[in-house]
C-alpha cells in the first residue's frame, strides 16, 4: 500500500499525522500551502520569533485567517488542536512539548537548529531536520540521540540532501556500487567572496523580491558563495557514507555525455581521487560560458555494475540510447533534473510518521565543513557565519577536521578572532576564541572527542 493510502487511511480513522513547525520562511510557507492537501497530517502549530510574519506567511500560503489563533503554554496548544486550530507561538519549548508526532525543524540556523532539534528528541517526538547546517554540525549525535530514543530524525525531502539519498539509495538497493554523487551549480570563483549586500544578485533574485522582505539575504548569501551547497554535501556525504576527496570539492565542468567518462577514480581513467564520494558540477566552463548540456538544478548518481552480467545489460542500454555510459559500458548516470524545496516536504512527514523510515539520516561521520577566511581576518574581529561578510565554508573529511583542529562553519558565527588569519586559510580552533558554554558547542566536542583518530 503506498503512502499516500496510508495518509487517507489515517485521516478517515481520525487519527492524523501531528505534527509542529518551527521556522516560517520561505521553505516552511512553501510546506504550509500543501498541507491542506494532503490527508491524514495536522499541523498543530508553528512557532517563529516573529509571530506576526508567521501569521502573515500562513493566510499568504492559504489558510484562513480564522483557522489561526495565539498561544504561547503547550496547554493553549494542546486546547486549540482539538478545535483543529493552528496555534501560533514564539516559544518553541511550548510547541516542543505539545501532544504531537514530529517537530519540523526549519530555521537555518546551526545553532538553534541543533538545540531544537536535540530538545524535540529529549521530549520524545520524531525530528525532520530541514537545517542543513544543523545537521552537518552534530547530525551524527542527533542521530546517536533519536537511536536511543526510539525516534526517527530525518534530512527532509525536497531539498537536495535528502532527495540525493534517495537516488544512492535506489542505486545500492538495485546492486549498484556508488561510483559519486553530487549537484549541479552555477560556479564562479569571485562568488566565494560575495555578501549580504552582492549575493542576492549572484543568485538572480531581483530588487522587488530582496525589497518584499521574505528573502534572507544572510542565507542567500550562503547560497551565492558555495557555503549552502557545500554544506548539503557534507550531510550527503555522512548520510551516505561518500568520503570527501582530499583536494576537497573541484567543481568540474562537464558535458553531460562525458558524465560516466569523467566522474570515476584517476586510477580508471577519471578525475576522482576514489570512488564512493562526492562532487559539485560547474554548469559554466571556467570563462563563463555555458556547458551544452548541464545539470544545473539537478542532482546525480554514477553507478557502476558489479557483474559482467549486470554491465553487458548496461551497454546494451546505452546502445539503445536509454542511458549513457563511459566507454567501458560499466558506468552509467541517473539523475534527477530539480527539487521543489518545501513543497516536497510531506513525502518525509509520511516517511517518518507512518513507515519509521527517514528520508535520509547521518549513518557515520566522514565529512565536515571548515571554516576558511573571506578576506584578510585581524584580532578581534567577530565572525558572522555562513552567508556572512566574514567566513564561507570548505568540505574536508572528517579526519582532515579533527587532525587539524578546523573550526566548523556552524560554530563560526560571534567567534572572535585571536590572531590574524590571511584571506582563503582555514580557520582552527587556535585561531578563535568562542563561548564553550554554547549548546552546539558542547555537543560539537563530544563528537570529536568520539572520533578514532588514526595515527
Amino acid at each position: 500500500m503506498s503512502t499516500y493510502h496510508l495518509l487517507k487511511n489515517r485521516e478517515s480513522s481520525g487519527k492524523p499525522v501531528r505534527i509542529g513547525i518551527i521556522g516560517a520562511g520561505i521553505y516552511g510557507s512553501m510546506f504550509l500551502s500543501q498541507i491542506p492537501f494532503i490527508p491524514g497530517i495536522q499541523l498543530i502549530g508553528v512557532a517563529d520569533i516573529d509571530v506576526e510574519k508567521a501569521r502573515k506567511r500562513c493566510i499568504r500560503s492559504g489558510w484562513p485567517e480564522e483557522a489561526i489563533v495565539l498561544g504561547n503554554s503547550t496547554a493553549a496548544i494542546n486546547n486549540e488542536s482539538q478545535k483543529k486550530k493552528i496555534v501560533l507561538t514564539e516559544d518553541s519549548s511550548q510547541l516542543i512539548q505539545a501532544d504531537l508526532d514530529i517537530i519540523l525543524e526549519i530555521t537555518g540556523i546551526a545553532d538553534t537548529g541543533a538545540y531544537h532539534a536535540w530538545s524535540a528528541l529529549e521530549n520524545g517526538k520524531h525530528v525532520i531536520a530541514v537545517t542543513v547546517e544543523a545537521d552537518a554540525l552534530l547530525g551524527k549525535a542527533l542521530r546517536e540521540l533519536a537511536d536511543k530514543k526510539g525516534l526517527i530524525y530525518s534530512l527532509g525531502y525536497g531539498d537536495e540532501p535528502a532527495c540525493l539519498c534517495e537516488l544512492v539509495d535506489w542505486a545500492r538497493t538495485a546492486g549498484f556500487e556508488v561510483v559519486c554523487a553530487g549537484k549541479c551549480v552555477s560556479y564562479n570563483l569571485a562568488k566565494r567572496y560575495s555578501t549580504p549586500e552582492t549575493g542576492w544578485k549572484y543568485y538572480g533574485l531581483s530588487e522587488e523580491q530582496v525589497a518584499s522582505g521574505d528573502y534572507n539575504l544572510k542565507m542567500y548569501n550562503s547560497f551565492a558563495d558555495g557555503t549552502k551547497s557545500v554544506t548539503e554535501m557534507c550531510s550527503v556525504a555522512n548520510a551516505c557514507n561518500l568520503t570527501p576527496q582530499l583536494a576537497g570539492l573541484q567543481y568540474p565542468a562537464i558535458e553531460y555525455e562525458e558524465l560516466p567518462s569523467k566522474l570515476k577514480p584517476k586510477t580508471e581513467g577519471g578525475i576522482l581521487e576514489h570512488s564512493s564520494t562526492i562532487e559539485l558540477l560547474a554548469s559554466e566552463n571556467r570563462d563563463g560560458t555555458p556547458l551544452k548540456r548541464s545539470l544545473r538544478w539537478g542532482i546525480y548518481v554514477v553507478f557502476k555494475g558489479q557483474s559482467d552480467y549486470a554491465r553487458h545489460y548496461l551497454s546494451n542500454f546505452s546502445a539503445e540510447h536509454r542511458i549513457i555510459t563511459d566507454p567501458s559500458g560499466e558506468s552509467s548516470i541517473l539523475y534527477r533534473p530539480t527539487h521543489l524545496i518545501g513543497l516536497e516536504l510531506g513525502i518525509s512527514v509520511a516517511s517518518v510518521g507512518l513507515l519509521g523510515v527517514p528520508t535520509g539520516t547521518p549513518s557515520t561521520f566522514v565529512a565536515d565543513v571548515a571554516t576558511v577566511a573571506k578576506k584578510d581576518l585581524n584580532a578581534g574581529d567577530v565572525l558572522d557565519g555562513e552567508g556572512g561578510y566574514t567566513v564561507y565554508g570548505k568540505l574536508v573529511t572528517a579526519e582532515q577536521s579533527i587532525k587539524g583542529r578546523y573550526l566548523p562553519i556552524g560554530l563560526s558565527n560571534q567567534a572572535k578572532m585571536a590572531k590574524f588569519v590571511a584571506k582563503d586559510s582555514v580557520l582552527t580552533y587556535d585561531d578563535v576564541t568562542i563561548d564553550k558554554s554554547r549548546f552546539s558547542y558542547r555537543i560539537r566536542q563530544e563528537v570529536e572527542a568520539k572520533y578514532p583518530i588514526q595515527q
